[in-house]
């Protein structure tokens, strides 16, 4: 299936950010309550261990993703380790929220971060969660540029891939937006409006899923654009699919040849 790169309403800067919210807090559900991306917590691990400040920069954060089942687990083995969530369009109620959970080693950007221009005093091995497939092949090229030029390791981790069934599993996204968002937390009562009475969120849930799973990168092409974003050879590139209940994750990594 030709990758194509449709618009998401959740990309555009005009989207209004309540709405925006509803969308990265569903995501963020989710991402919680089927514990998707589980298999990950040991390349976590090494990432903290690669960082040699014990800190992760968590780009295209959305609504937090599956950090708050994530830090326990992390913790355990770097009792001292921090996380910096950031996005483009922080959800701030959000990302305060994982915070607020734990205050001791969750930092949250509230400007706006560009993944593919990460300010330097934003240090730490870099992670990139269900976001890859937002950006366009020039843009993702230079997303691995600016973590080859900071010397610092990324790992970008997809749960969808851009094929005809998650094709159709995306479709009926819309149901599971009307089954979770009685669960959904913070309570907001124009989540329900704009979910059961007025029902933007489904539609857009719905519109942006099938999307994403056209925009998806197969691990091919996140190959052939770190090659072009490494023309020196100075990272070590890996990329694997993991599987997880019914799930497969695509996983690619980078990090410096010199952390070796």
């Amino acid at each position: 299936m030709k990758r194509r790169h449709f618009f998401e309403f959740e990309d555009l800067p005009w989207f209004p950010g309540f709405l925006r919210n509803y969308l990265t807090d569903f995501l963020r559900t989710v991402a919680e309550k089927f514990n998707m991306f589980g298999p990950v917590v040991p390349i976590l691990h090494e990432w903290v261990r690669r960082s040699q400040i014990n800190t992760l920069v968590d780009l295209a954060s959305g609504g937090g993703g599956q950090w708050q089942t994530f830090i326990p687990q992390i913790r355990e083995k770097y009792p001292t380790f921090h996380v910096h969530l950031t996005d483009k369009y922080p959800n701030l109620p959000a990302l305060r929220k994982v915070q607020q959970a734990f205050p001791e080693h969750v930092e949250i950007e509230t400007a706006s971060v560009d993944a593919a221009r990460v300010p330097r005093q934003l240090m730490g091995a870099r992670t990139l969660f269900l976001s890859l497939h937002h950006f366009k092949p020039d843009c993702a090229i230079r997303i691995f540029e600016d973590a080859v030029s900071a010397n610092t390791p990324i790992a970008v981790f997809e749960a969808q891939q851009r094929d005809l069934a998650h094709l159709i599993r995306f479709s009926f996204s819309p149901l599971m937006s009307w089954i979770l968002t009685p669960f959904i937390r913070p309570f907001s009562s124009g989540r329900l409006l704009f979910t059961y009475l007025i029902p933007l969120v489904p539609f857009v849930i719905f519109w942006d899923g099938v999307v994403s799973v056209l925009r998806t990168y197969t691990l091919e092409e996140m190959e052939e654009m770190a090659r072009a974003a490494d023309p020196e050879n100075a990272f070590i590139w890996k990329s694997e699919k993991m599987t997880h209940g019914q799930q497969t994750l695509l996983v690619f990594m980078g990090y410096p040849k010199t952390s070796i």
